[in-house]
């Protein structure tokens, strides 16, 4: 399976030697690094190449990197129902540059990139219907960002005197919780109920 992967990941880059930076095989899995700018080129030869023939777009997410200049990475799964093969494709970008759409490739990517502007802010370029899909429209952020509090910017709730939902601020009423010694959150010393057998250890031991 690996020197299949091998091979392929070779015809590709040797195909696309200014598009394709790289290409690695993880766990059985041929991973192909791409430009940026050439994820159209390279996903519409993977399409159409006679060795390739990935018709399929069954996924596109992204990975957030927060420590890297380019802190996201855009992800492609593609699948080859002819040739009964996977793979991924990455490209690298930041919060700010465009990403071009793929929808023209694969009709899928619509939704599929819907779901990243909306999750992570990623921005797709000559999108049809760029807009938020999981989220409200007046939602403040990308919720799958690793900088996103984990409690929101705003909390929603429906108001019985203005009969219509509300967004409020997030309001906490302490900054930290207090944990015990006992809890799993802070690491036990001991399991919950080893009290009595300590004590009963240390009983015998005076005796």
């Amino acid at each position: 399976m690996n020197e299949a992967l091998n091979d392929l990941g070779e015809y590709i880059s040797a195909a696309h030697a200014q598009r394709v930076t790289g290409f690695e095989v993880i766990a059985d899995e041929l991973i192909i690094l791409c430009n940026r700018d050439a994820i159209t080129k390279v996903l519409t030869f993977l399409r159409d190449d006679q060795n390739c023939q990935f018709k399929q777009l069954v996924d596109l997410t992204a990975v957030d990197h927060p420590s890297r200049e380019e802190r996201f990475d855009v992800v492609y799964n593609l699948l080859s129902l002819k040739l009964n093969q996977r793979i991924r494709v990455k490209i690298a970008t930041d919060e700010s540059t465009m990403v071009a759409s793929v929808a023209d490739v694969f009709s899928s990517a619509i939704w599929f990139e819907r779901e990243a502007w909306d999750m992570y802010g990623i921005f797709f370029a000559e999108h049809p219907d760029l807009r938020r899909m999981l989220t409200d429209y007046g939602f403040e952020g990308h919720p799958l960002r690793k900088d996103f509090p984990l409690t929101g910017y705003v909390e929603v709730r429906y108001d019985e005197t203005q009969k219509r939902v509300v967004y409020e601020p997030v309001n906490l009423t302490q900054e930290f919780r207090s944990f015990d010694f006992m809890s799993p959150w802070e690491g036990m010393l001991h399991l919950p109920g080893d009290e009595k057998a300590d004590a009963e250890n240390g009983e015998e031991g005076a005796a």
